[in-house]
């Protein structure tokens, strides 16, 4: 059945992917882009490829564009894909803490305003989906990550808890965990360290910080986005699933076994 389905994140990586996937597929699908830019580079590619997709703006920190997009689409959606999301890296007893606060704006709080607003429509009328992609960093921990990690963790208990407080209301909330794509996303967010970090000024080793950086943009640890697409694609419009929804499903036991290690972890000096 064909369904109403609006995605944030949409100008680049699994965003785009999924966008184009559900419309291919048959759904009505209004696909939101960063900037604009993005949005007409995502009318080219679904004008070549023959895709009905609508498209527009929507900057997350911008509140002019939540209310535009809420009042034009919010009572039209069936599902709402919150997938917009950035990062920072950086040794977390050095980083900056406004850029740690700058990724919270667009991982936590922008995004819990836009499922606010699609939330009261949602229970009014006694139906609707809100999925929120998270990660496997929203219960799991890489080093020098912990802007986008600590983001995910607050985003994971938030939508929990919200799927709690809205039972019996018809309304169905869950989340999509990512592993490592290759979408350029993870090589960008580790970049962002060298913005603001200096070897020999900084107390933090720069050597262990480097090994991370440059294992995160191997190939080896990069998956084939199409493969998180396509499941993407599959789950976004079913009636029935899982809350917590992680691919690869590999990786599911890699962190249950990293939370149960934490439980027998000692320290001291």
């Amino acid at each position: 059945m064909s369904k109403t389905i609006l995605i944030t994140g949409a100008g680049s990586g699994l965003g785009k992917g999924t966008a184009l996937g559900l419309a291919k597929n048959g759904h009505r699908v209004i696909a939101t882009c960063e900037n604009w830019p993005q949005v007409s580079e995502l009318m080219e590619v679904a004008k070549r490829d023959n895709v009905d997709l609508e498209v527009t703006k929507l900057d997350y920190p911008n509140k002019d564009d939540h209310e535009t997009v809420i009042c034009k689409y919010v009572d039209a959606i069936d599902i709402f894909v919150l997938n917009a999301a950035t990062g920072q890296t950086g040794p977390v007893a050095e980083i900056p803490v406004d850029r740690i606060r700058q990724v919270f704006e667009v991982n936590v709080f922008a995004t819990l305003e836009l499922a606010q607003a699609f939330a009261k429509v949602a229970v009014a009328r006694g139906k609707g989906k809100i999925v929120f992609t998270s990660s496997i960093v929203g219960f799991s921990t890489f080093p020098y990550l912990a802007p986008y990690v600590s983001s995910k963790h607050a985003l994971e208990a938030i939508v929990q808890i919200m799927r709690e407080e809205l039972e019996g209301t018809g309304v169905t909330i869950a989340t999509i965990n990512p592993g490592p794509f290759k979408t350029g996303f993870n090589d960008r967010m580790y970049d962002t360290v060298d913005q603001w970090y200096e070897p020999g000024k900084n107390f933090s080793k720069e050597e262990p910080l480097r090994k991370v950086q440059e294992l995160f943009a191997s190939d080896d640890f990069q998956l084939d986005p199409q493969e998180m697409i396509d499941f993407m694609v599959e789950l976004i419009p079913q009636e029935k699933h899982k809350f917590r929804n992680v691919y690869p499903e590999k990786i599911i036991g890699n962190c249950k076994e990293y939370q149960d290690s934490l439980w027998n972890l000692r320290v001291g000096f």
